[in-house]
Order: C-alpha cells, then structure tokens, then sequence
C-alpha cells in the first residue's frame, strides 16, 4: 500500500472557495452610482412570509432573472433533505422539529456563504415569526451575517388561503392554521423591516418589486 494521500487543505474544496470564517458583510453600493444597482449587486436576501405568500415563486423568478449568478435556497427544501425520520412541523413543533430546523437554517446560513464566497448572489425563504425567537431573525443573522437584507412578503388573507388550497402534500395547511400563521405574520408591520403585499400583482411584477427594495436596501440596510 502506498503512502496515503493528504487530506485537502481544509479553506479548499476542489476549486471551489469556501465561505471565511467572518460573516457576510453589509453590502456597499458601487463606487460613483448615483443610485445603487440591485441587478448587479452581490446581495444575500431573506425573504420571510406565511405559508402560501408566493415566497417560493418569487424567489426562484427573481433568481432566474437577475443579470448576475443568483441562487435560490428553499428552507422548506433543505428541511426535507432528510426522509427517514423527518420530523414534519405539522405534526406538532417540538425538540425534534425544533433541531431539524435549527440544522437546516445553519445548512442554508452556511450555502449562502458559500455562495457569495464565490460571487454568487442568494435568496432564501423562510416563514419567519415576529414573535418567536427560536424561528426568528437571530438565527438568520447568526448564520449568514448581517449583511443578509430581509424582507417580508405579505399578501391579504384571502389571497394566502386561496394559493393554500392549491398546494399538495405536506405543504398544504388547514385553512385554520394558514389564518393563524397570517395573523402573527401581521406583527412584522411596525418591524422597521420593508414589507411587500403582492395581493394584487403576478409573480414577475412581484420580483420587480422586489429589486426596488433591496436597491432601497443597500442604499440603507434595514435595522435588524
């Protein structure tokens, strides 16, 4: 048997960049622009919002279409990496779920990272609650840095209970607990944070609507 091989340096994978070790920064607009350039801008964004807010759709739009590398992470998805033994929130939020959602919140923290690490912008998506801080923002923050823009997207009830019932499989909820989640969903109103109702618009309007915001963003990061 021959020598073994050595391991790889551990800051490298292939040629493949990995995240540093420091959070991911506020993001600076570029140099002279009169106003900041969201199409071009690296930028790691959150987009939070009920079940049924379109969080997904807008996302992956405004991934597909952006002028820059942009990556789209799901945290529903990643939560569902694991099959045996995964632990459905809707079975009832308890130690197992609770872990399986702090480990897939780090697993995304640490994608992003990855990602803008090699110049390759994020969105992710998370139903994030106002009002409960083992599902808040602290975690976001702690995962990717405070460079991480978070905005709400917010339609009116009605709108969410009808994308709802479209829905399939475990990501369809009871209309009771769609009314619930929305109503705490409210409690970002006053949050300081900005906030969407796309009620009344398509996806793709809804994803230009989003480009003006973090624009708004990176010209002045939100308090969070």
């Amino acid at each position: 048997h021959g020598a073994p091989t050595a391991p790889p340096p551990a800051e490298a994978t292939g040629h493949v960049q990995l995240p540093p070790g420091a959070p991911v920064a506020l993001p600076s607009p570029p140099a002279g622009a009169s106003a900041p350039d969201a199409a071009h801008a690296a930028v790691a964004v959150l987009l939070i919002g009920p079940a049924g807010a379109g969080k997904t759709s807008v996302a992956r739009h405004w991934a597909d279409t952006r002028r820059v590398p942009t990556a789209h992470i799901s945290l529903d998805d990643v939560r569902e990496w694991v099959r045996s033994g995964f632990a459905d929130p809707q079975s009832g939020w308890n130690d197992h779920s609770e872990a399986q959602y702090r480990l897939a919140r780090r697993t995304c923290g640490f994608a992003a990272r990855n990602f803008l690490a090699n110049g390759i912008s994020c969105i992710l998506d998370d139903a994030v609650f106002p009002d409960r801080p083992v599902i808040g923002l602290g975690g976001w923050k702690r995962h990717v840095g405070p460079g991480l823009l978070p905005i709400v997207l917010l339609p009116g009830l009605e709108i969410v209970l009808e994308r709802n019932a479209r829905r399939t499989g475990n990501r369809r909820l009871s209309d009771e607990e769609v009314a619930r989640i929305h109503g705490r969903m409210a409690g970002w109103y006053g949050s300081g944070l900005p906030i969407i109702d796309n009620s009344a618009h398509d996806v793709p309007t809804t994803a230009r609507l989003l480009d003006d915001v973090v624009a708004r963003s990176i010209a002045s990061p939100p308090s969070w």
